[in-house]
């Protein structure tokens, strides 16, 4: 058997999270605006929603991975925005539809990466997820 080629990409955060966390949000307003309690707890549980999504979104746009590679040996190593390497280990993997969630393990801690249509190629998707099914069986029962 021949061994799968290396895949290395460039790695900016995904557009469509904030959109999505943002229109669950205003269901969730939505749903407190219709539930039978008093006003005073719909704007605080109203605030409390709002203010959750916005620091989310404040964490996943200050993600520090700046690309990404995984070798045809299968190391993984992640460069950060400052130029700095680290290797990293797949800790879990989770394939939505045309997006790809990679959580990775680095001796700095946990990086989390969502690969979707806006902000990876196609192809790049399409071999991570060839690449992901033939995960080692500790990788694949810890899927996301």
């Amino acid at each position: 058997m021949t061994s799968a080629p290396a895949i290395g990409f460039e790695y900016r955060p995904s557009g469509w999270l904030p959109r999505v966390l943002w229109l669950l949000a205003v269901l969730a307003v939505l749903a407190l605006a219709l539930a039978g309690m008093s006003i005073g707890l719909k704007w605080l549980l109203a605030v409390l929603v709002a203010g959750l999504v916005w620091r989310a979104l404040r964490w996943h746009r200050r993600t520090p991975v700046a690309a990404a590679g995984w070798s045809a040996e299968g190391r993984l190593s992640l460069r950060f925005a400052d130029g700095s390497d680290a290797p990293s280990m797949l800790a879990s993997f989770r394939v939505l539809g045309a997006a790809i969630l990679l959580r990775l393990h680095t001796a700095a801690g946990q990086q989390v990466l969502l690969l979707a249509p806006d902000n990876s190629d196609a192809d790049i998707r399409r071999r991570l997820r060839m690449r992901l099914a033939m995960a080692p069986p500790d990788q694949a029962a810890s899927r996301i």
